[in-house]
């Protein structure tokens, strides 16, 4: 134990970051790979499925000595106006037979971790069918994912604490250091001008974590468009890992609990002593395979092939040592889009330890554009000092594209 604690797990210690990279390589190599397993028509279960077997057979290849890696969320893939991540049961035949349809924007959502050092990816992309090649995006599918990308572009530049990226004198650089930054009030309020300019709105308290070793729910976190009761806590910093969440519906953004089981569940850090033999073997699955990450109660049924252990899980929620994620979806039951980035704050700006593909904006056609210079300003910042000014002019240009092609030449 005493060694542990000498061990340094901050991103000061080159092999922390390299873990991450080495997690984040194999969460967006699988998140590629189950993009493609997305078609109409194909089981949301086989899909998942397959995913974790990817990401079970990618973390055998590296790292073969240590014992603590694999899953930093298992394959989730959730339908239309799912706002959370969804992870069906095999064993149950309602939640098995449930197929994709074409043309529903889908969330997919998994992550590896290596030695603790987890990376979690979510994307969201739309059905296609069978014997259909991607195609444009239009109408209000438009609509909703160029909100979704734009807000989270923003979103990504407001959280770099102020002063990092400043340029100047050292006088000027002290005094951009010396500002407060955004509040989360305020980062709401900029987010839902993008969300308004599309006709879309926040999805209700869409949150981001600061991430730890064996923790993706750290003691800071941003809640976006909070519901009552809710509240953001803490302001992101130099040397911080988090998981920057987007999240977006074409309906009022509000969410109701879904009237399904919740199969997504992590081990909390509460150590009360389980007092059923089963239970107390059902924990010490979760712990060795899954340690603090979230897994789904399919990955267990596979594991122990029996259904002894629905009363460990049971009686471990009763006692607060496994948490489970309630299915949530839209109030209105409109389509929803969600993107997930995993990323570090350095001295100079962010590095993306792990992120959904860059969307083709040529492939994405609405008759919207942004217009508002508080967006257009922040979508020019960079997002580190290694980025360079033309592509952030590109991304502005982007932003106020609109359906004709002469005024954007014009401008």
């Amino acid at each position: 134990m005493s060694d542990e604690k000498e061990i340094d797990y901050s991103l000061a210690n080159p092999d922390t970051l390299t873990k991450y990279r080495v997690a984040a390589t194999i969460s967006e190599k699988v998140l590629a790979a189950v993009s493609k397993l997305c078609v109409a028509g194909e089981k949301v279960v086989t899909i998942c499925q397959k995913g974790d077997k990817l990401i079970e057979e990618e973390v055998a290849k590296v790292y073969r000595t240590t014992k603590l890696k694999g899953f930093s969320h298992p394959t989730t893939v959730s339908p239309a106006s799912y706002v959370t991540p969804y992870t069906p049961l095999a064993s149950d035949t309602a939640e098995a037979n449930v197929e994709l349809q074409a043309g529903e924007p889908v969330k997919i959502q998994l992550g590896a971790q290596i030695d603790g050092f987890g990376s979690i990816v979510c994307d969201t992309i739309f059905v296609p069918s069978k014997d259909q090649a991607e195609d444009v995006i239009t109408g209000r599918s438009a609509d909703l994912i160029l909100a979704t990308h734009y807000a989270n572009e923003v979103l990504l530049r407001l959280i770099i604490p102020p002063g990092v990226l400043a340029s100047g004198s050292d006088e000027e650089k002290a005094k951009a250091a010396a500002a407060k930054p955004p509040t989360q009030t305020k980062i709401t309020s900029i987010l839902d001008k993008i969300a308004k300019t599309y006709e879309c709105n926040l999805v209700e308290s869409t949150t981001s974590w600061l991430f730890d070793r064996n923790d993706i729910e750290g003691k800071k976190k941003i809640v976006l468009a909070p519901a009552e009761g809710s509240k953001g806590d803490g302001t992101p910093e130099v040397g911080e890992v988090w998981g920057v969440e987007m999240g977006m519906s074409l309906g009022s953004g509000k969410v109701k609990n879904i009237d399904q089981r919740a199969t997504l569940l992590r081990r909390t850090n509460n150590t009360y002593i389980l007092k059923s033999q089963t239970a107390r073997k059902t924990l010490s699955t979760i712990q060795t395979k899954f340690g603090h990450f979230p897994f789904s109660l399919r990955q267990l049924e596979e594991e122990g092939g029996d259904t002894k252990y629905k009363v460990g899980i049971y009686e471990g929620v009763r006692q607060g040592v496994v948490r489970q994620y309630e299915l949530v979806g839209d109030k209105d039951n409109s389509p929803v889009a969600r993107l997930l980035t995993t990323l570090a704050i350095t001295k100079n700006g962010i590095s993306k330890l792990g992120a959904p593909p860059a969307l083709d904006l040529d492939k994405v056609q609405s008759d919207k554009k942004i217009t508002d210079e508080e967006v257009l300003k922040i979508l020019e910042q960079p997002l580190s000092k290694n980025k360079g000014k033309s592509k952030n002019k590109k991304k502005k240009k982007s932003a106020k594209k609109g359906v004709d092609d002469e005024e954007e030449s014009e401008e």
